[in-house]
């Protein structure tokens, strides 16, 4: 496994991967917080090494989660490892996969689908490996305020913001014979960053 990191725009990107599967993802304003991220998120009996020249799997992986942090649409799809985490944390994060762009969806949707909580689907979502790629900043308290967000608040709204794409009705995802209820995300960037509160 080979850490990339790479400055793009003032954001720094990164990526934990071999040339077939990602361990984890990161981004953050400086080269040590996704250093530092990336660290975190690995598992820990995986041995590894960083690199300065990013292979190309890690370039389109970079790529991509910058247009994801720039509300782009994407279609690229990776094989994420996520054997070393519980078979519940993998659901949730399969599940919050599938929150397509212009929407969000709650902790508590999220655990109806997936069981559990949604206090423990708010947890998973702190410590998600993948962010961007499995998008928890999608993820928002039940009256579709903010919630939390490891990257802070302030980054969640613009990131959303960013993601709007003028639409006007709920939706449901089937999620393996549940029903995901996701809404448009206007309706959580219309509360405005003032009103959030943890959830």
């Amino acid at each position: 496994m080979t850490l990339y990191i790479k400055d793009l725009e003032e954001v720094w990107f990164g990526v934990a991967c071999d040339e077939e599967k990602i361990f984890a993802t990161a981004f953050a304003f400086n080269q040590s917080r996704v250093l530092q991220n990336l660290l975190i998120n690995i598992p820990f009996n995986v041995p590894f090494r960083h690199l300065e020249e990013v292979s190309g799997f890690a370039e389109q992986v970079i790529g991509t989660l910058r247009d994801i942090y720039q509300g782009k649409d994407v279609s690229h799809k990776f094989f994420l490892s996520m054997e070393h985490l519980s078979s519940y944390a993998q659901k949730v994060l399969e599940t919050v996969a599938l929150i397509p762009v212009g929407y969000v969806t709650s902790y508590g949707s999220v655990a109806k689908v997936a069981g559990g909580s949604p206090r423990v689907v708010g947890r998973i979502m702190a410590s998600n490996p993948f962010p961007l790629i499995v998008p928890c900043h999608r993820v928002v308290a039940s009256d579709l305020s903010l919630g939390g967000y490891g990257g802070g608040l302030e980054v969640k709204l613009e990131i959303l913001s960013r993601e709007r794409r003028s639409h006007n009705a709920k939706i449901e995802i089937s999620v393996n014979g549940e029903k995901l209820k996701v809404f448009p995300v206007e309706l959580v960037l219309s509360k405005g960053a003032g009103r959030s509160r943890p959830s």
